[in-house]
């Protein structure tokens, strides 16, 4: 198996902070690796060094030669006056450059850049290029390929991103945190094509369900050293359990032995002078050993939520659209104290506009929301909170409250309050401008956590949080004493944190599912497999009329490359007509023929040939043009 990627003894630290140190690893032709560890130990700053994108300190990283190589940041950036397929088709080689030219002359309307682009098109081999490229778009529900990418959303950014990787056809993929920003539709898309694929990958991602059905190993970065596991992220789990257990024992092993080892060192030099060296070596080892200590920090949310009543909301026949985009349609829904609700949908049907609507930040065309007296909400926003970059992560909380009371007894000066959320005092002292994704969405969630909310809107809330905070975040909300609505495109988030689910279809029509997400997309895939079948029994039972050209479907319009295709099949035509009526002029004129017998096997050849592809000219001329 060939080796695709080789990284040795590679050094980062940003000042005085050390992100890793020394490590090395290595990807093979077909690997599927996943990437683990806590926010703010480097792994997009690894990624970013891999992909070139950063510089390390120290040590070295080593490709295959000619190995084709694709990055997915993990917030990706365009120019924003580009069209998207300008965005997707960035590279300089021969099929982009003829794709963009084809696609610009498309149009314009003119007939001569029309025609040079077609030849382009051919010069390259660039028709199997721009089907997969539109293709994938497709895929990632990127339809208008003209739209200029200042008017994209964050989640249709990270698709045409995700197109430009996939569309060069990479060898060898590194993915920062692909599911970010993507719809659960999206997400399963992207599921079965990496898993499908040969391609090499390298990626981070938090998304637990992703990492356990595409990936054959997991790489951990843990205490500036690298842990391997070849398995899926379950199996990384239990050998992981299984290591720590170990190590463990291990250090509390050579304690037990320092004990010895002091008593002996701590003797007058004289009872130990004829002593080895190596034992007195070998004592300073095994104190540096019996000295380790784990960094198991976690975030601490054992913050408790105020009392909260009977009556929370109902929602009176509230309606909201934006031209002739149906968010909602008359909703009507009462809801009960404790409730933990899971909204899922595509991008843009409207989950993000309920929740404004329910906070009051939009009002309703018509309805309204009636809530309860005693509400207390607490929005973890997909957008996150606009921190004064200037600020440091200490004032941030400070503006809020000097003092955070958890209850009549509990309480926590600022400094005190961010010690529960990894933030030591050093890094409270930082500027919030240096602060990492993940840093500053723990920063969010402690400003959203000290307000003691009863009611708790979570929107997108795993995006950049590692996955030991987010399993401390479905332990805290599966103890909270409030109601919570989530909406999220992590499924083993949702699964573990709802009790039943919103399923925005689109069009104002919203299916309220007695379950978590796991159980909706069960039923719907029963419930699917079910109507199929019973289509399938009733096409079966129908007598099968014998397909005619006349009776083909012809709904569909011409691609470019039929229309390419027909205009060729029409000379082709016109060229095998002429050679035929040559042949029967020559057959009627009563001449002496030399060689008959090849003259009537190539007449037949050119009747044969005539026959298939008149048959395929009839097909696409049916067509729209």
């Amino acid at each position: 198996m060939a080796v695709y990627l080789q990284v040795e003894n590679l050094t980062k630290s940003f000042g005085a902070d050390v992100l890793f140190e020394n490590i090395s690893l290595g990807v093979d032709e077909g690997e599927k690796i996943g990437l683990i560890a806590k926010n703010g130990t480097g792994k997009s700053t690894l990624l970013s060094i891999l992909a070139g994108v950063d510089a390390q300190d120290s040590g070295t990283v080593i490709y295959r030669n000619d190995l084709r190589v694709g990055y997915l940041p993990q917030t990706p950036t365009f120019d924003g006056s580009k069209t998207v397929i300008d965005a997707c088709l960035q590279g300089d080689d021969k099929m982009a450059q003829a794709v963009r030219a084809y696609e610009a002359a498309l149009n314009g309307g003119d007939s001569d850049t029309m025609t040079a682009a077609i030849q382009a098109m051919d010069n390259a081999g660039a028709w199997d290029y721009e089907d997969r490229f539109k293709q994938i778009l497709t895929m990632l529900k990127i339809d208008d390929f003209n739209q200029p990418v200042n008017t994209l959303s964050g989640g249709q950014i990270k698709r045409v991103a995700l197109a430009q990787v996939l569309i060069s056809e990479p060898q060898m993929v590194i993915l920062d945190e692909p599911t970010n920003h993507l719809d659960i539709d999206m997400i399963e898309w992207l599921e079965k094509y990496l898993r499908r694929s040969t391609m090499a990958l390298l990626m981070v991602t938090h998304d637990r369900y992703f990492l356990d059905n595409v990936c054959n190993r997991i790489i951990e970065m843990d205490d500036q050293q690298i842990y391997s596991y070849d398995g899926n992220y379950n199996y990384y789990l239990e050998k992981r359990a299984e290591r720590i257990e170990a190590q463990t024992a291990q250090v509390e092993k050579a304690r037990n032995l320092l004990r010895t080892e002091l008593d002996w060192m701590r003797r007058q030099p004289q009872a130990r002078a004829h002593k080895a060296q190596y034992r007195i070596d070998a004592f300073y080892d095994l104190k540096e050993r019996a000295q380790y200590r784990r960094d198991d920090s976690e975030v601490n949310l054992n913050v408790g939520s105020s009392y909260i009543g009977n009556k929370i909301f109902t929602a009176h026949s509230v309606s909201k659209r934006f031209g002739d985009k149906v968010i909602l349609d008359g909703l009507d829904y009462t809801f009960a104290r404790y409730e933990k609700l899971g909204i899922v949908g595509d991008n843009g049907v409207g989950k993000s506009t309920f929740i404004k609507l329910l906070l009051g930040q939009l009002a309703p065309d018509s309805g309204e929301f009636e809530i309860g007296e005693t509400v207390r909400f607490g929005y973890y926003s997909q957008e996150g909170i606009q921190f004064d970059e200037s600020k440091k992560v200490i004032d941030a909380v400070r503006d809020i409250a000097e003092v955070v009371y958890l209850d009549e007894k509990n309480h926590y000066t600022a400094m005190q309050f961010l010690n529960l959320f990894l933030f030591s005092a050093r890094d409270q002292q930082k500027l919030i401008a240096k602060l990492s994704g993940g840093e500053r969405r723990r920063l969010y969630l402690a400003t959203v956590l000290m307000r003691k909310p009863n009611f708790l809107i979570l929107d997108e809330p795993t995006n950049d949080l590692d996955i030991t905070t987010l399993g401390i975040l479905e332990d805290y909300l599966a103890k909270f004493k409030g109601c919570v609505i989530v909406v999220s495109h992590d499924r083993f988030f949702m699964d573990r944190t709802v009790d039943h689910t919103w399923v925005f279809q689109g069009n104002g029509h919203i299916k309220d599912f007695p379950g978590n997400y796991s159980e909706y997309r069960a039923w719907k895939d029963y419930h699917d497999q079910q109507r199929a079948e019973q289509e399938k029994a009733k096409a079966a039972a129908k007598p099968q009329a014998k397909q005619t050209w006349n009776n083909r479907d012809t709904s569909n319009k011409l691609t470019y490359k039929e229309k390419r295709e027909l205009e060729q099949l029409t000379v082709r035509i016109e060229e095998l007509n002429a050679e035929k009526d040559q042949l029967d002029a020559l057959f009627a004129s009563g001449e002496t023929i030399d060689d008959v017998a090849s003259h009537a096997a190539r007449y037949s050849a050119i009747k044969d040939e005539l026959d298939e592809i008149e048959l395929r000219w009839l097909e696409l001329s049916e067509k729209d043009a």
